[in-house]
């Protein structure tokens, strides 16, 4: 419900409405061919993937009209739908770090604003922002998915990047977080801080406003709320069965 794939020819129709509506900043997530996923994600790493070609055709239409904002994890290429290297059900962490590190550099490469690593490992956000700096991307940002809650609100996401089918009915516990542990979400953003981190993301947004005001009053960082495809969905079929009633709502912007 609401949620659009789009392929890259056509991308202009979205970011010219995204532009005239003043969004500073989009966010890209690719629907990659099932036939070059594989167990290690390797895709990620081709300099002629989906993000990639992306990239280049906004830079080159828009320059800097609008900031480009990249996903770093490896759900979208890999064959079994996690966000990492997998070995007996469980992620690695240290490993799928070592591949986060080159796709990070590739989407800075072709010219990226803001990196936003979504996968969860341990320690990843130090060493990406070390990379960068090493390569002369000092100006790239990195919003790091800090509080990233294992839920059944990414469905129609899922869905939309081609995981799901890979996922099943695996779960992403090991590495995503317990919604009832605060302190943990409170630690996880204190590292990625320290780590180097610009902006700090909880994620989902509507159940864990407790979340964020807890992180925002502890730290004092710009902190962002990720509200996604399932929250989405729930509030465009809300609005429209209203709308069917012939009531009028009020307009609620949550920024």
């Amino acid at each position: 419900e609401g949620v659009y794939r789009y392929s890259v020819d056509n991308l202009s129709g979205i970011i010219d409405r995204a532009i005239k509506n003043k969004i500073p900043m989009l966010a890209l997530f690719p629907n990659t061919n099932i036939k070059l996923k594989d167990n290690k994600g390797s895709e990620a790493l081709n300099e002629n993937n989906l993000v990639s070609k992306a990239i280049i055709k906004i830079k080159s239409k828009y320059k800097n009209k609008i900031g480009i904002m990249c996903d770093v994890a490896l759900d979208p290429y890999t064959s079994h739908g996690h966000d990492g290297l997998l070995q007996n059900k469980y992620v690695l962490n240290d490993e799928t770090i070592k591949i986060l590190l080159d796709q990070s550099l590739l989407q800075a490469q072709m010219g990226c604003d803001v990196l936003a690593p979504s996968d969860m490992m341990d320690g990843r956000i130090l060493k990406i922002r070390k990379a960068l700096d090493k390569e002369n991307f000092k100006n790239v940002q990195i919003l790091s998915y800090a509080a990233k809650y294992a839920s059944s609100f990414y469905g129609p996401f899922r869905e939309a990047v081609g995981s799901a089918v890979n996922l099943g009915k695996a779960s992403k516990k090991t590495y995503q977080m317990n919604f009832a542990n605060l302190d943990e979400a409170l630690h996880e953003t204190a590292m990625d801080i320290e780590e180097g981190a610009d902006i700090v993301m909880v994620k989902p947004g509507t159940a864990y406003l407790d979340v964020v005001h807890a992180i925002k009053s502890e730290f004092q960082i710009p902190t962002f709320v990720y509200q996604v495809s399932g929250e989405y969905s729930m509030l465009k079929s809300s609005i429209e069965t209203v709308s069917y009633t012939h009531l009028t709502l009020p307009t609620i912007l949550l920024v």
